[in-house]
């Protein structure tokens, strides 16, 4: 008999990439997400798939329909922002709700899509409220998979390599700070959203780190983008901390900057995280790195998708 998988956070990066991939299986998807034009995009994309607009720190309707469900799939995260409150409520807050109503219901099955930040040298908001949600998940009854993915790549990203690349077609320079050799491994969204498939299929449980399979600095990173993208912006190394203070100038005028001064920090921290066999415990074909980031930048479907912060 099918599953009837509950998925928060189901608007962004990794639920939009999942969606269509479970779809794609016949899987029936319940999607929940508060962002209402990004969950205007996917309805449009999927116009057979049950959505809720709502906020899971909030009780509602969607709490009853979470307890019907199967399977419940947790991708809800304050990635970015400047203020305490905000990551304390999605990360925390709305996590204690989801797990109270899944306990409650039938759910027999939990993944919970976590991040190698946990594991990170970094220290910041996100970091912090991710662990606390991992130690939420870890507490639960039901049987669970953590997924710990490194830095996600893919179609409909916002935050990432997309708002990268989207900046590069806009601006004739594409500023580095310092000189851009600290090590990264992309994991691209496809890969991910076909791991978290196998993990639904099998009621897989325990915790996995999954990194992308290909180290690459990042300035070759922005390098592959610009090629793969065919723009012909000038990569300029910046000072650090002539980044960082325009990055902090920038914040005092936009409220929910794309990148901040958190995230810089993280970013130059040269650390590298170990590799699993995930193709071979999932059973996953790996894509390689330049054929990703071409099906990601030049997918006539979906490459010119763009969901809002």
């Amino acid at each position: 008999m099918s599953k009837r998988v509950f998925i928060t956070g189901a608007a962004g990066l990794v639920g939009q990439n999942l969606i269509a991939h479970l779809r794609a299986g016949g899987t029936e998807v319940i999607g929940l997400d508060k962002h209402a034009h990004n969950l205007a995009i996917l309805r449009t994309l999927h116009p057979e798939v049950e959505l809720i607009e709502a906020d899971c720190a909030e009780p509602g309707s969607w709490q009853q329909v979470l307890r019907g469900c199967d399977e419940l799939l947790m991708l809800h995260a304050q990635i970015g922002g400047l203020h305490r409150e905000e990551f304390v409520r999605n990360n925390v807050i709305a996590t204690r709700r989801v797990l109270a109503a899944a306990a409650d219901g039938r759910v027999s099955h939990l993944i919970h899509v976590s991040s190698s930040v946990i594991n990170s040298a970094a220290q910041d908001l996100y970091v912090a409220t991710k662990r606390e949600q991992e130690a939420l998940v870890k507490q639960s009854a039901i049987p669970h998979v953590i997924l710990r993915p490194t830095l996600m790549f893919g179609w409909f990203d916002r935050k990432h390599l997309g708002w990268l690349r989207r900046f590069m077609q806009r601006s004739p320079i594409f500023p580095v700070p310092g000189d851009g050799r600290y090590p990264r491994q992309p994991l691209y969204a496809g890969d991910f959203a076909a791991i978290v498939a196998s993990c639904v299929a099998n009621a897989t449980t325990g915790e996995y780190n999954i990194s992308g399979l290909k180290q690459i600095d990042y300035i070759d990173l922005i390098r592959a983008i610009r090629r793969v993208s065919g723009t012909r912006t000038r990569i300029v190394r910046i000072p650090y901390s002539v980044f960082w203070l325009s990055l902090w100038i920038y914040a005092l005028v936009d409220r929910d900057p794309p990148f901040t001064t958190d995230q810089l920090r993280a970013l130059v921290i040269p650390e590298v995280f170990d590799v699993i066999d995930w193709p071979r415990l999932f059973n996953i074909t790996p894509t390689p790195l330049e054929q990703a980031l071409e099906r990601t930048f030049n997918d006539p479907r979906f490459a010119d998708v763009v969901l809002r912060f």
